[in-house]
């Protein structure tokens, strides 16, 4: 097929232009990265999927669809706001949360998606950004696979198809609008022929803001609303006549020119949201755990709330946020105190000088890795702004231009240096900490013991040192928890966890005595029972019974075949779980010492430790795997 060389493009490329959209677009990443830690890399990915759209979006056949996943607080929502009021783009920009409840208020009197783009005059077929946010609650699939029933915004996976919304009800309003118009016409026809009343006073012979508004939406009208106002209803009415003929305002509203972002919490994906002690596992573990995710965990975790076919419509563009790590958290921290600083200065002319104590206390306090980033905000206002004020007014009541603020974490007093008054100590314990505190020191000693026993079978079985080691939290109820790293699940290492498990009540009974031993070993029986089950009935690793039990219909074996098999393998392992801990226990006691005087013991504190007792342990970091070498046998 021969091509007219000299034929003129479709599209003219205006060189100029995209220059300088590019250089708006570059000064827009740079300011987001300013504005917000721990997530360049989100930045980056977002500013280059969009370009497209930004620079040129003449091109565009389909729209850009761009996926953001996260767990609360990680600052989704608000970069998406951020973007818009960088680009400019206040006036082009709907921001939709879409639900399978009728609870939303707000979109209670919409049926469709095409209605509420309508409505934010976004219809016209120009670029635009729209964002689906909290978009887990449209789910069209229950927890068990099931098709939910919902006939509302159906047309959302439509727009996501081809950026085309079909006007279903266009054509019916047109005909009812028109019939009425015409009618309405043909009776000031019949007035105007009339001789005029004197006593009614003749108005303007223009359709008004009200119908131009209506027009407007219906037609599709180029002229403004306000010019459509100022025009007499005889050319109204040609206009419209034209308008039908002409069958154009029947097609598809057209979206490929727009930017489309969605967002939202999946729990499926971010199961480590679901921690407890959230308050007190290192940021830095909740990061490595989120920075293995991946586009495939999405979709699978997508799969579970959307058909098949409604997964695909996503598209392949999502970016994953990571739980913010430790620095990210301080940096944060340090940013917002710096504003606190400016303000002060600025407003009262006093100078504030904050010790690294008192970042310390809102980070102990405020940190939530799981939540992101509003508790932090919320407990800098309560450790550092509620209590400058009281300080700031002494200050200014004798012309003072300096605070030095410090705590002292023994006495749990804020120490204040303030100009021309000189020091003041106020009593003062952190909101997270104070529960901490609280935590009972006999039942302290009984969860160190309890931790330390599983702590000490996982270094032993697996020669490495736990990642957090933990016997104080923030808790109404003292508890603890010991943080271990990832395991490949073999037939050796499902029973080395079973073991582990079993070792926290195990230990209590070996220093405390039986009668001792406490009900904190409720959960590790559970998820021992649970282990041992797909030993033997899932995983075929028992040879008597090599068939799938389980409680599917489909697979109808008598699972009460197996619970000897199961009962004996937890008792043999318990009595192995014993007689390891019997043999290390001068390393449980020396830990459980350590672990009940400090409340936390980090994985190199734990090495040392076991170096005492003639124990190496691997210190790895976060997102180490543990994994048999299965090389070596090629």
């Amino acid at each position: 097929m021969k091509t007219d060389m000299n034929k003129a493009p479709i599209v003219t490329v205006d060189k100029a232009q995209i220059a300088q959209r590019q250089r708006k677009l570059e000064k827009v990443r740079r300011e987001l990265k300013q504005e917000f830690v721990g997530i360049d890399a989100i930045i980056d990915e977002l500013i280059t999927y969009i370009q497209i759209w930004y620079l040129m979006p003449e091109v565009l056949a389909r729209p850009v669809i761009v996926n953001l996943w996260g767990m609360t607080g990680v600052g989704k929502t608000d970069l998406v706001r951020k973007l818009v009021r960088k680009l400019a783009y206040q006036d082009r920009f709907a921001e939709v949360e879409l639900s399978n409840s009728d609870n939303n208020s707000y979109y209670s009197w919409k049926h469709s998606v095409g209605g509420i783009l309508e409505s934010s005059g976004l219809n016209d077929g120009k670029p635009a950004i729209v964002l689906f946010d909290e978009i887990q609650r449209f789910n069209t699939v229950d927890i068990e696979g099931k098709p939910i029933l919902n006939e509302r915004f159906q047309d959302f996976w439509e727009l996501l198809s081809d950026g085309r919304l079909a006007r279903r009800d266009t054509k019916e309003d047109i005909t009812n609008y028109l019939d009425n118009y015409l009618y309405s016409s043909s009776q000031r026809r019949k007035q105007s022929a009339m001789p005029p009343n004197p006593d009614e006073p003749q108005g303007p012979d223009v359709i008004g803001l009200w119908d131009a508004r209506t027009l407007k939406k219906l037609f599709d009208f180029d002229e403004s609303i306000h010019e459509l106002a100022e025009m007499k209803h005889d050319d109204i009415l040609k206009m419209m006549l034209a308008r039908r003929k002409q069958k154009r305002i029947y097609e598809a509203a057209d979206h490929s020119k727009t930017l489309i972002i969605i967002s939202g919490n999946l729990d499926e994906a971010f199961s480590m949201a679901r921690e407890t002690s959230e308050a007190d596992v290192d940021a830095d573990i909740f990061h490595a755990y989120t920075k293995k995710l991946t586009l495939v965990d999405i979709k699978v975790a997508l799969s579970r709330k959307f058909k098949p076919e409604q997964v695909a419509r996503f598209g392949n563009i999502h970016l994953i946020y990571r739980s913010l790590r430790r620095r990210d958290f301080e940096k944060l921290i340090e940013m917002e105190i710096t504003k606190i600083k400016a303000r002060n200065l600025q407003h009262f002319g006093v100078e504030l000088d904050l010790a690294p104590a008192i970042h310390t206390l809102v980070y102990q306090n405020g940190v939530f890795p799981v939540q992101g980033v509003r508790p932090v905000f919320s407990s800098i206002t309560d450790v550092i702004e509620a209590n400058i004020s009281r300080f700031m007014f002494q200050a200014l009541m004798v012309g003072g231009r300096r605070i030095k603020l410090d705590y002292d974490f023994a006495k749990k007093e804020l120490i204040a240096d303030v100009h021309k008054v000189g020091v003041v100590r106020a009593p003062y314990e952190g909101r997270v900490d104070r529960i901490r505190q609280g935590n009972d020191p006999a039942v302290t000693a009984c969860v160190s013991v309890h931790e330390s026993g599983h702590a000490v079978a996982y270094a032993v079985l697996f020669g490495l040192a736990p990642l957090q080691l933990k016997s104080k939290v923030a808790s109404t109820y003292a508890g603890g928890f010991t943080f271990p790293h990832q395991i490949f699940m073999t037939k050796q290492t499902l029973a080395q966890k079973i073991k582990v498990m079993l070792a926290g009540g195990l230990a209590e009974e070996l220093i405390f005595g039986d009668s001792h031993a406490s009900i904190g070993r409720e959960h590790d029986r559970e998820q021992v029972t649970m282990l041992a089950c797909d030993y033997v009935r899932k995983y075929g690793f028992v040879s008597d019974y090599q068939g799938y039990y389980s409680n599917n219909p489909s697979y109808p074996l008598n699972t009460e075949l197996t619970d000897s098999a199961i009962e004996e393998m937890i008792r043999q392992l318990a009595t192995e779980t014993r007689d390891m801990l019997c043999h290390h226990q001068g390393f449980l006691l020396a830990l459980s010492v350590d672990l009940q005087k400090r409340g936390s013991l980090a994985a190199a504190e734990i090495a040392r430790i076991a170096k005492r007792f003639g124990m190496k342990l691997d210190v790895k970091e976060e997102s180490h795997l543990h994994v048999p070498d299965y090389q070596k046998w090629f």
